[in-house]
């Protein structure tokens, strides 16, 4: 005879089922860029993460944590074959980190269509924010426009009449000039898409030098947006053309392009300085454990662990319901280093921009700080076209 498990039995077995799954260690699989000159974007996030994960004992949500760290090599059908070991091999409870765009591409279906959950720690395609929103994806960084909206913002509240604009060609790069465009309404001497990795850039220098541009804005992150500041520095350009940037000056060049950098103008959401407590403890702490200044790469790192730590804290371990997990993402119970932070209805925060510049500390060491608040609050134009 068939026996019928009343409602209680079935939640009674749920319960058993997750008690077993919380009392093994979680299995957290972080890709990210460990190869090349991006390297440093990916170890400042594995840092980040890593620092939170130790304060925690090894723990989040109440778990002991097994991290597995593959380098993506900023090739897109290597970092699918990776993910696909993550998920089957390894069998991942989630997965975080996520440094460029194309990658994130390449691993959003395989691991969303396994209804593995997708902690983005930097990259924020628009592919992912508006339409192809996914429940199972949440970002700890930023959608891409929104940085680069700061720096269009500015140069048209300060009256710039023509710019010259200058980004990798990949996905990240047409978001971060659209992203400009939205809100600077001057006149653009020239749209250049170099390729991604490049590290000369004598022949775009020379454009913008003939372009009559008395500003450029651009987007070179890691080794690319090293070379570019100090060859923008030794063409001389920097005495005409003001140069604005996002994810070139940070704590990731800045101590290789020096004096260069100092005075340049960035965009974040983050910088050293930002005067809450969560990161008054979270820069001297990472200082203190890996010798270099923290930047908005590795608080995105932190900010991922802290994330899962408080999502898989409130489902008391258990990472098999789904439903439940996603509703503590959603949350996103935790004090942020950056301020404030909440999630849009896409899985993107709402958070707050900053204008920022290169300085250089009393130590000798440089790093970012804020000049002025740009944006409030802001949460980026694609949330609209999500159905979630």
């Amino acid at each position: 005879m068939r026996k019928v498990l009343t409602a209680a039995a079935v939640a009674a077995v749920a319960m058993i089922a997750g008690a077993a799954i919380a009392a093994e260690p979680m299995k957290i699989g972080m890709m990210v860029t460990l190869s090349g000159p991006p390297a440093v974007l990916g170890k400042h996030i594995r840092d980040g993460f890593q620092l939170y994960l130790d304060q925690k004992g090894g723990k989040l949500g109440g778990r002991d944590v097994e991290l597995i760290v593959v380098d993506d090599e900023l090739k897109p059908d290597v970092a699918l074959t990776k993910v696909k070991g993550l998920l089957e091999r390894d069998k991942v409870d989630m997965v975080t980190g996520i440094v460029f765009s194309n990658i994130l591409q390449a691993v959003f279906r395989p691991v969303t269509e396994s209804e593995t959950f997708l902690i983005g720690a930097n990259a924020g395609t628009s592919t992912f924010a508006g339409r192809g929103c996914n429940p199972y994806f949440f970002s700890t960084s930023w959608q891409n426009d929104q940085i680069h909206e700061v720096m269009g913002k500015y140069a048209q509240e300060k009256g710039f009449k023509k710019v010259f604009l200058m980004a990798p060609n990949y996905q990240a790069g047409r978001d971060s000039v659209s992203g400009f465009k939205r809100y600077y309404k001057g006149e653009i001497a020239d749209e250049v898409y170099t390729k991604l990795g490049n590290l000369d850039f004598s022949a775009e220098l020379a454009k913008i030098a003939a372009s009559g541009s008395d500003a450029l804005f651009t987007f070179m992150p890691g080794g690319m947006g090293v070379n570019l500041v100090k060859q923008f520095r030794q063409s001389g350009l920097d005495k005409k053309v003001t140069f604005l940037s996002a994810f070139t000056v940070d704590e990731t060049t800045v101590p290789a392009t020096k004096d260069a950098a100092l005075g340049l103008f960035s965009a974040s959401q983050w910088t050293p300085d930002t005067d809450n407590a969560a990161n008054k403890a979270f820069v001297p702490a990472f200082e203190a454990k890996y010798g270099y200044i923290p930047s908005l790469y590795a608080s995105q790192g932190y900010d991922a662990a802290q994330l899962i730590d408080s999502a898989v804290g409130k489902t008391g371990g258990n990472t098999s319901d789904k439903a439940a997990l996603r509703k503590a993402f959603e949350a996103a119970d935790f004090t942020s280093v950056r301020g404030d932070f909440r999630y849009n209805t896409n899985h993107f925060p709402i958070q707050d921009f900053y204008l920022v510049k290169a300085v250089k500390r009393g130590d000798g060491k440089y790093h970012t700080a804020i000049v002025e608040k740009v944006f409030d609050d802001y949460g980026d134009v694609y949330a609209a076209q999500c159905k979630m």
